[in-house]
């Protein structure tokens, strides 16, 4: 059986690829199949260490992107896509897998045509409420469709979509408690706010939250994700406002969470400030109060309608960017922290948003079509 991932340019595509190998490899073992060969193809590993570990060869390709706005890039890029559908297609042709999975963006659309054009399954998944233009055309041909969102059935026939949630590495279902203090090096009574701006960090945020640093140490312990492009200017802009401050230590700054801190941070955590990406599907499975800051609708559809669905699930309030100063951060923070009542509600809404079993049955589908087309 020869399963080949497609997708990338951001954790959002790459993360639940592995939660879904992981989950493929669980139920092959459970059902006593022969192991898989697992490829992924790209136009970076993201994670290598990751692909290695999960056992699943890399498969460089090149893709351009289409801006939606006049560039000579879009020019260039044509070439760039051209060259990796060439590729991609000797490749897939050389391989022939079983089955194409894939998570959509501009990286997956040598591999999605290729599969078409040689005519081998392919299964898709949508992340976000509004399908990007790569998924929304694999619409078209694939044989199964799993999306996130509700509101992302109406765009894709109604025979073969199914709402699974967004697939989650089994090891970041379940935050750890115990010792979660002690590891991060925090206080023992003073409650906790997690700042997530995605795998990339988020400079808006970010600059929001240091231009409070002083009032909200006051009162809390914040473990703040910056991203590692923007871990340097943070921490000088950090080091200053702090210098001197008697409450400095309460405040940790990391570029990137690793599993297990990001699974302590979520243990300890009263309350998430974050981003609207897959993260969301992260912070429901934590059971998690949350405070979304989506990225602007004109730069970003997708962020902001996934933001207010699942504030309209009642786990999340929203605080659009142009909106976000400190001011209004540093009130609603007071406002949701202030009332334990209201973060129950919003946890137990979480809860019931929640998927944690969408790796494993977009991976039963996998090897469904797999175990097919092998025949």
């Amino acid at each position: 059986m020869k399963i080949l991932f497609t997708g990338g340019g951001t954790g959002g595509h790459f993360y639940p690829i592995i939660a879904i190998a992981s989950a493929l490899k669980k139920l092959i073992e459970e059902e006593k199949l022969v192991s898989p060969q697992l490829y992924f193809m790209s136009v970076d590993p993201y994670d290598q260490e990751l692909l290695m570990e999960n056992g699943i060869t890399f498969l460089p390709v090149q893709a351009g992107k289409t801006r939606r706005y006049f560039s000579f890039k879009n020019f260039t890029d044509s070439f760039k896509t051209l060259s990796g559908i060439i590729k991609a297609t000797w490749q897939l042709y050389s391989l022939y897998p079983d089955v194409v999975f894939a998570k959509g963006g501009y990286a997956s659309f040598p591999a999605l045509f290729a599969a078409r054009i040689l005519g081998i399954p392919v299964i898709i998944h949508e992340s976000d409420s509004h399908p990007g233009r790569v998924t929304a055309w694999a619409g078209r041909f694939a044989q199964r469709i799993a999306v996130s969102y509700p509101e992302a059935l109406k765009y894709f026939p109604a025979d073969k979509t199914a709402v699974t949630g967004n697939p989650i590495r089994e090891e970041l279902q379940t935050p750890i408690t115990a010792g979660a203090r002690e590891f991060l090096d925090l206080e023992p009574e003073v409650p906790i706010i997690l700042i997530l701006g995605g795998s990339q960090g988020a400079t808006k945020i970010n600059d929001a939250v240091i231009d409070l640093l002083p009032q909200l140490i006051e009162k809390y312990q914040l473990i703040h994700q910056v991203g590692k492009e923007n871990y340097r200017e943070a921490k000088g802009r950090a080091d200053l406002i702090l210098a001197g401050n008697t409450h400095a230590s309460r405040y940790k700054m990391y570029d990137y969470l690793n599993t297990t801190a990001l699974r302590m941070a979520a243990g300890a955590a009263s309350l998430v400030v974050s981003r609207a990406g897959s993260t969301i599907f992260e912070i429901a499975a934590w059971g998690l109060p949350a405070i979304i800051i989506p990225i602007p609708p004109e730069i970003s559809h997708d962020q902001h309608s996934n933001a207010f669905t699942y504030a309209r699930a009642g786990a999340a309030i929203i605080i659009e960017e142009k909106n976000l100063t400190p001011s209004i951060l540093m009130s609603e923070i007071g406002r949701l922290m202030g009332n334990g009542g209201m973060r129950e509600k919003m946890k137990e809404a979480a809860k019931t948003f929640s998927r944690p079993e969408a790796a494993t049955t977009i991976a039963q589908e996998i090897i469904k079509i797999a175990l097919q087309h092998e025949r």
